[in-house]
């Protein structure tokens, strides 16, 4: 059984900086792709960023220059770290994993569906 367990999400000022932790139990070998995604009341859960298991890091458009992704491949462990945060960065977030190691393309990995095992949620929120 694999579970991905986040931590560190909380309140924040707006302009202020929060680190998310995703910490994989379980038996994994070799790197899996690992991503972000969040959910805000009502609205689906998007895209955040992802490091791919070949080691490519993309990000939502929106997010580039703010939010930066990192791991530890032995592991599978992730972090997010977020600055300049925002109130519409107020949201659930959630790290997940892809189980296939497959060659695709930045939209692949930016898709829920291909996604096999998430975490329950952190809680992010940003006041103004």
């Amino acid at each position: 059984q694999v579970q991905l367990i986040e931590s560190g999400g909380g309140s924040v000022q707006a302009g202020g900086s929060l680190r998310l932790s995703c910490a994989t139990s379980g038996r994994i070998y070799g790197s899996n792709t690992m991503g972000w995604f969040r959910q805000a009341p009502g609205k689906e859960r998007e895209f955040v960023a992802c490091n791919t298991w070949n080691n490519h890091t993309y990000y939502a458009d929106s997010l580039k220059g703010r939010f930066t992704i990192s791991r530890d491949n032995d592991k599978n462990s992730v972090w997010l770290q977020m600055n300049s945060l925002q109130p519409e960065d107020t949201a659930v977030y959630y790290c997940a994993m892809e189980f296939l190691r497959v060659p695709a393309s930045e939209i692949y990995h930016q898709q829920r569906e291909n996604y096999d095992e998430w975490g329950q949620g952190t809680q992010v929120t940003v006041s103004s």
